[in-house]
């Protein structure tokens, strides 16, 4: 079970969680293994009762105001709240928490949720938050941009027959339409990565307990959306031919934990595709994954645009569902030995 609770370390400054800055590693390293022999904290690799924490998305381009995609929730500072949280429950429980999964949503201009990606009759491109339907794709109101396609070697006929089969296959599978999002988490771009003081908390806790972070790269593929950590919106193209694969290894090492954490955002799309996807794969029912998984609510908030989008009466009944089928709804603000012992 849970050790302990932790201080929170002298050099976690909230104020600065909104803020974008370098980590001073050297010196973190030093004040780690110092705050590891002052309180006793042992090796990752020697926990008995093994804890998994999965951060999805924890990077600028979705929690920082002045970034691309801001989760703002309906309070308008979401997921500036939230990390301060997380942060802040990662250092309290650093010596129980054995190891940390960030997800890293990586993309390029050239992809298919992106304006650059779409045209419509007079070759413009859509705006930002355009939902683009399998009607629209076969009434020709938005179509590939032929530039984009010769760009990605589509055939023409080609990329319309996969357009129209996405987008079917979105409404089939009762997902959200497809989204033209801002450009977002631009691979080599400052918005992709993870925020300085959660990224500052993860450094801390590899040095303190010798533990490796497990990164997870998703959403790099230009012909589908990717919300889940564990597999892209549409696995097969019209001719039956994979488009993207599903991250078998990920769920693999999440069996492995006696608890499994979950933080980060947004809560409306890729938290809670993750957490659906977890919750149905067959070898994690078959495991009974779903009374190990414990979803942090006050470190996550839903996609909310005022005037445009507001997912959270969605996000709210994907968690209802979660606890329903076996899922923890807990607050990071309780005692985690509380929560783990209730269960």
């Amino acid at each position: 079970m849970a050790n302990q609770e932790l201080p929170v370390p002298p050099h976690y400054d909230p104020a600065k969680v909104a803020e974008v800055w370098r980590v001073p590693y050297e010196e973190r390293a030093q004040e780690a293994r110092q705050w590891a022999q002052q309180h006793k904290i042992r090796p990752a690799a020697e926990d008995d009762f093994k804890i998994a924490l999965l951060l999805v998305d924890v990077q600028n381009t979705f929690c920082l105001p002045e970034f691309e995609l801001f989760v703002a929730g309906r309070s308008g500072t979401g997921a500036v709240d939230d990390n301060r949280r997380l942060c802040e429950f990662l250092y309290r429980n650093l010596g129980s928490i054995t190891r940390i999964f960030p997800t890293m949503d990586t993309h390029q201009a050239l992809q298919i949720f992106h304006a650059l990606f779409w045209v419509n009759e007079a070759g413009e491109h859509p705006e930002p938050y355009t939902l683009i339907s399998a009607e629209d794709v076969e009434r020709g109101r938005w179509r590939m941009n032929p530039a984009a396609a010769a760009a990605l070697r589509l055939p023409e006929g080609y990329a319309r027959e996969y357009l129209l089969h996405y987008t079917r296959r979105l409404e089939e599978t009762g997902k959200y339409r497809l989204t033209v999002w801002p450009y977002h988490a631009l691979l080599g771009g400052i918005g992709h990565a993870l925020v300085s003081a959660v990224e500052e908390a993860i450094f801390f806790h590899s040095v303190a307990r010798v533990a490796q972070p497990g990164f997870q790269v998703k959403g790099d593929h230009p012909l589908t959306e990717h919300y889940s950590a564990l597999g892209p919106e549409v696995h097969e193209d019209p001719l039956g031919n994979p488009v993207a694969e599903r991250n078998t290894r990920l769920v693999e090492e999440l069996l492995q934990y006696d608890a499994v954490v979950v933080a980060g955002q947004a809560k409306s799309h890729c938290v809670a595709w993750t957490v659906e996807d977890l919750l149905q794969d067959e070898r994690a029912r078959a495991q009974g994954l779903a009374e190990r998984l414990y979803l942090l609510e006050d470190c996550t908030s839903p996609v909310v645009v005022p005037g445009a989008v507001d997912y959270t009466e969605e996000a709210d009944a994907a968690f209802r569902r979660f606890a329903e089928e076996g899922a923890h709804l807990v607050r990071s603000t309780e005692p985690m030995s509380r929560w783990l012992a209730r269960s």
